[in-house]
């Protein structure tokens, strides 16, 4: 995919209601490393190649007023690293980063390691199910969802099946959809979990289920920005207006960091969907005291 030399402008557009990005990645400095290199063999150049650090000074002095912080373990055994980490560098920003665990599914001990992060002060969990391989529905899956309901923490899962890649080692249209995900939905009711990316390709798919379960949400990230070649218009108006959240997926991104905003402004939508997607359903999901606006 090519990236975009947009213009970025240096604040958040003006009229938006508080903004909640409920979609960033932090990583230590030699996996952002990793990753900007494979983003640009398999899908795009990364346009904003930061520290975790930068990432927050950046999206924070330019308005966004809080940042839901993301990471998923690529191999079994860095998880407890990984957690360590998100829960430092949220300290350092407090009130202002809720950061989420990481586990790797199926390896030894992953209640264990994921009951840990929680304990620690870690806000949910992240999942990728492109670069993790896992199959939702497995029988170890279950006890990963049940230490998330037991705690009432919820769940990112990437499972839309797109965008996809070759250079992942599973094929995400086998193990990804909203078909599977909905088995989930019905057997832990009280597990609250975000799709990103709108359920991406299932567009269709996922817009219907959030009508039907109150325990599902999807977010908005890349997919409302015309980067991707998608048949159809992502149409916000047309979703349950409370189920959708504002999420960038900031740093990893091909364009201009506040592209997302302005489509997000010059929706067909009223102020009040406004207000529940930019701020109010991420501090539903999320469980966040929200500050008197």
């Amino acid at each position: 995919m090519p990236s975009v030399n947009d213009q970025e402008d240096s604040k958040v557009p003006a009229g938006l209601p508080p903004l909640i990005d409920a979609h960033v990645h932090i990583f230590p400095s030699n996996i952002f490393s990793a990753i900007w290199k494979w983003f640009d063999e398999n899908a795009w150049h990364i346009r904003y190649q930061m520290t975790s650090f930068q990432i927050f000074e950046f999206l924070l002095s330019r308005g966004i007023k809080h940042i839901i912080a993301l990471q998923y373990a690529h191999k079994p055994g860095i998880a407890k690293q990984l957690n360590k980490y998100m829960s430092e560098k949220c300290k350092e920003y407090d009130q202002r980063v809720t950061g989420m665990a990481t586990v790797f599914p199926g390896e030894d001990n992953a209640e264990g390691i994921l009951q840990e992060a929680f304990d620690s002060g870690l806000s949910g969990l992240k999942l990728h199910a492109h670069v993790q391989c896992f199959d939702m529905n497995g029988e170890h899956m279950n006890r990963l969802y049940e230490c998330c309901q037991i705690n009432k923490k919820p769940i990112v899962m990437h499972i839309g099946r797109e965008p996809k890649s070759t250079a992942y080692n599973c094929d995400p249209y086998q193990l990804c959809s909203a078909e599977r995900l909905e088995h989930i939905l019905k057997d832990f009711p009280d597990l609250k979990i975000c799709v990103p990316h709108m359920g991406f390709d299932e567009i269709s798919a996922y817009r219907e289920m959030i009508e039907k379960y109150d325990n599902l949400w999807l977010d908005t990230t890349m997919v409302i920005t015309d980067y991707f070649p998608i048949e159809e218009k992502m149409a916000l108006g047309h979703y349950r207006s409370d189920r959708i959240m504002y999420g960038s997926d900031f740093p990893n991104i091909p364009y201009a960091w506040d592209r997302e905003l302005k489509e997000l402004k010059a929706a067909d939508i009223s102020h009040e969907v406004l207000e529940k997607i930019s701020y109010k359903n991420a501090a539903d999901f999320f469980s966040l005291k929200l500050q008197p606006v």
